[in-house]
């Protein structure tokens, strides 16, 4: 199922997600959130290329697409990731709690599956630093657009952290863990005040104050 998650079409993957099944599940949806945002990103940026008003920024916009590509394709990829992650927890949970070397099993699998959300975090931050940029250069005709994108990444940031955490939660003096929620937290620190200014600046531009 993993390796079609995200080649189903959006009608089947919301009725799967919504189903009585494990996955996919909230680091599935949270991907999929995430590479939306670095999607209207991306087309804020191709709007901006070839524009006349904006020749003298071409250049970066068109870095800028190819940049939000990859983190598009790679949101996607971590939907996946994280879907083909969880079997392996799932089977820790369910070992006796007397059977040897449980603990290991279950921390190894535990960390595993923290990987793909705490991925999902930084390029989040990455199409956020990028949704910045078009915003005080691009094509102000899709600003709207760029706002919808910051908030689609705060949303699938926030999310993905609560994936990690909650799986951390369960690992108790795990070096390792405490390192991915200092992680996160130095992430969501820095970022969401920077949300914030973006959502802000947009929301004054589209209603015109």
């Amino acid at each position: 199922m993993a390796d079609e998650l995200m080649s189903k079409s959006c009608a089947e993957f919301t009725k799967l997600l919504g189903a009585k099944v494990s996955m996919p599940g909230g680091g599935a949806a949270s991907a999929l959130v995430g590479a939306l945002g670095a999607a209207l990103c991306e087309m804020a940026a191709n709007f901006t290329v070839g524009n006349k008003r904006y020749y003298d920024v071409e250049p970066e916009m068109k870095s800028i697409v190819e940049r939000a590509e990859k983190i598009r394709v790679r949101f996607l990829e971590l939907a996946d990731e994280d879907a083909k992650a969880f079997p392996e927890l799932s089977a820790a949970w369910r070992l006796p709690k007397d059977y040897p070397s449980r603990k290991e099993i279950f921390t190894r699998a535990t960390l595993n599956v923290c990987k793909a959300p705490l991925e999902m975090v930084k390029c989040c931050c990455e199409a956020i630093d990028l949704l910045a940029v078009v915003m005080e250069k691009g094509n102000v005709m899709l600003i709207s657009d760029v706002g919808c994108g910051v908030s689609l990444c705060e949303a699938a940031m926030s999310s993905s952290a609560m994936n990690v955490y909650i799986n951390t939660g369960s690992l108790k003096d795990c070096p390792e863990a405490r390192e991915m929620e200092s992680q996160i937290d130095s992430l969501m620190a820095e970022y969401l005040p920077k949300i914030d200014d973006i959502s802000g600046k947009v929301t004054l531009i589209v209603r015109r104050v």
